[in-house]
């Protein structure tokens, strides 16, 4: 008899409008392809737990939680407990309840955890498949943090990366398989933790390539003459902060020394008020969110990914080369895409990199079209998520006979 699945996720995994939760998505939909799956989640806030989504009847069950602990609270938690931030965040006692709850009374075969935090719910006991996925390092990322900054800030990131670091492998030495977003994030996680290829691997992003491929979808951009320079991402995330406060206060104007009516477009929601004080400098306009990301990426003359700090797979990288856009991304941001440098997109080692390559496509149209061209032709063939979730119903333990009895 088939057995089913208790997926557990950090954020509700719809709709796909943010990167984890774009991955989360369709991770969800292939597994509900291959067995019921009961669904506990968090929710930002109470308008978050009541969006709706056009498969939640199929699930055999769900649990939404609305995570309002304050960060001082969680803070001073971990101070006393000793653990990471990251997990005392996500602490729920209706979380707890509800997976005791389904283990207890349903035939589950397989828990498949959606990012480190959740993994604080595997009931000890619990003797059946379990598969991680962290999708970047994150102990990584905070050591990162830590090296970056100073004061009780660094402080801070250092514990977290370390007690991150030590929850993680613990978590991955319990788990049948550990997957990340790409061979470069599987394989540091594998030195990290001394765990063989056979129990950490790569499972990467998709894109959906009929959404993406849309041309009948009217460019919006920005009014007035001159260049549009984009960059696309939740900005109240950290790392896309950074990125837009370097490229706006060091890049644009080497840009607009050779091209003065460049715009530098700032897009997505939530921007923080470092990011809101950009706007007007150097060319710089934050637009917040938008209706359809489509019409900006293709009214984009150069799409931007200058991250300083990445994990993992940029989405918003993937969406621009999806749309036949001329890609410039930094180093980290280009890594763990399939893609060849000078072909597929550019990549820019420095801040000089960066203002000298957006420049050299500005200045030559048709090299900005072809480049752009062979990112789209390689998405097609190599990036939907069809594709990339090839393997995962064999990863938690549902055979090809299994998954076609499913579907039919």
């Amino acid at each position: 008899m088939m057995g089913e699945i208790l997926f557990l996720a950090h954020r509700v995994p719809w709709p796909p409008n943010r990167g984890d939760k774009i991955r989360s998505h369709h991770f969800l939909q292939k597994l509900m392809d291959c067995a019921p799956v009961h669904v506990a989640c968090f929710a930002d806030d109470e308008q978050e737990r009541q969006i709706g989504w056009d498969r939640k009847a199929e699930l055999a069950s769900c649990e939404i939680v609305v995570r309002n602990k304050p960060r001082w609270r969680a803070g001073i938690e971990a101070l006393v407990s000793g653990k990471p931030v990251s997990l005392t965040s996500f602490e729920s006692s209706e979380i707890s309840a509800y997976v005791a709850r389904v283990i207890a009374t349903r035939p589950v075969d397989c828990i498949f955890l959606f990012s480190g935090q959740m993994a604080q719910y595997i009931p000890p006991d619990f003797d059946g498949r379990v598969v991680m996925d962290f999708a970047d390092v994150d102990s990584a990322k905070f050591e990162s943090y830590a090296e970056e900054g100073f004061g009780p800030m660094a402080w801070i990131n250092r514990r977290e990366g370390r007690l991150l670091s030590a929850f993680e492998k613990d978590v991955a030495a319990r788990a049948d398989h550990s997957l990340f977003v790409s061979e470069a994030e599987a394989a540091l996680f594998r030195r990290r933790s001394g765990l063989s290829a056979g129990r950490v691997k790569a499972v990467g992003n998709g894109i959906d390539l009929e959404f993406y491929a849309a041309r009948d979808v009217h460019p919006e951009g920005l009014k007035g003459e001159g260049p549009m320079i984009l960059f696309t991402g939740q900005m109240d995330y950290q790392p896309n902060v950074q990125a837009v406060q370097s490229f706006s206060m060091e890049v644009m104007p080497e840009i607009l020394a050779r091209f003065p009516s460049a715009r530098f477009a700032i897009v997505g929601r939530a921007p923080s008020e470092k990011v809101r004080q950009l706007d007007g400098q150097h060319g710089t306009v934050v637009v917040g969110a938008v209706d359809d990301i489509r019409s900006w990426i293709m009214a984009a003359d150069v799409v931007v990914a200058p991250l300083r700090i990445a994990r993992g797979i940029q989405n918003k990288v993937l969406e621009a080369m999806a749309m036949a856009r001329p890609v410039v991304a930094s180093t980290c941001a280009a890594e763990g895409i399939n893609a060849i440098n000078g072909e597929h997109f550019l990549i820019a080692e420095s801040v000089e990199d960066e203002a000298q390559l957006v420049r050299d496509l500005l200045a030559d149209p048709e090299r900005a079209r072809r480049l752009g061209e062979q990112a789209g032709i390689l998405i097609q063939a190599q990036y939907s998520w069809e594709t990339q979730l090839a393997s995962l119903p064999a990863l938690c333990g549902f055979s090809a006979a299994v998954v076609a009895e499913a579907a039919a």
